[in-house]
C-alpha cells in the first residue's frame, strides 16, 4: 500500500459495521507549499470506514486508513476541483461569447458552481460506494 493515500489515526468509536477514526494533521503538511489547496486545514477530522471486521477493532486503537486504489484519490480531485473549475470557466466564457455583461457572467459562473456542488452533495451516496477506504491495525 505504499502508493496509496494513507492516514494514521485512532479509533474513536464503532457503530455497526463502521469504524470512526480520528485522523490528526499530518506532520508533512506543515512544510507543504500546497497545503491550502488540498483542503487540509490542520485540524483533526473523523473518517468513517465501513468494514465487515469492525468488531475486531477497539476504541483508542492505533490504525492506518488508506484508499483501496490510488485512482480513487485522483477521481476525487477531478470531481471536487477540476470539474467545478471547468463549469465556472465554461459558463463565464459562454456568457461573454453571447454578449453578457461582466457582472452577469461572473454571477452566472458562481451560480453554476453552487449548483454543481449541490448536485454533487445530492449524489454523495453514489460516491461513498465508489470511493472506498480500508482500515488496518497499526503494528
Amino acid at each position: 500500500m505504499s502508493h496509496t493515500l494513507q492516514h494514521r489515526g485512532k479509533v474513536e468509536r464503532i457503530e455497526g459495521g463502521k469504524v470512526f477514526v480520528r485522523v490528526e494533521k499530518q506532520t508533512a503538511c506543515a512544510g507543504c507549499h500546497a497545503k491550502g489547496l488540498c483542503g487540509e486545514k490542520g485540524e483533526a477530522r473523523i473518517m468513517e470506514v465501513a468494514t465487515p471486521y469492525a468488531s475486531t477493532f477497539e476504541v483508542g486503537e492505533s490504525v492506518v486508513v488508506a484508499l483501496v486504489r490510488e485512482s480513487m484519490g485522483w477521481s476525487s480531485v477531478v470531481w471536487g476541483y477540476v470539474l467545478p473549475l471547468v463549469a465556472l470557466l465554461a459558463v463565464l466564457f459562454g456568457s461573454k461569447a453571447f454578449g453578457a455583461e461582466d457582472g452577469i457572467a461572473a454571477a452566472g459562473s458562481i451560480v453554476a458552481v453552487v449548483i454543481y456542488y449541490v448536485v454533487l452533495y445530492a449524489l454523495r451516496s453514489k460516491f461513498e460506494r465508489r470511493i472506498q477506504f480500508t482500515i488496518i491495525k497499526e503494528s
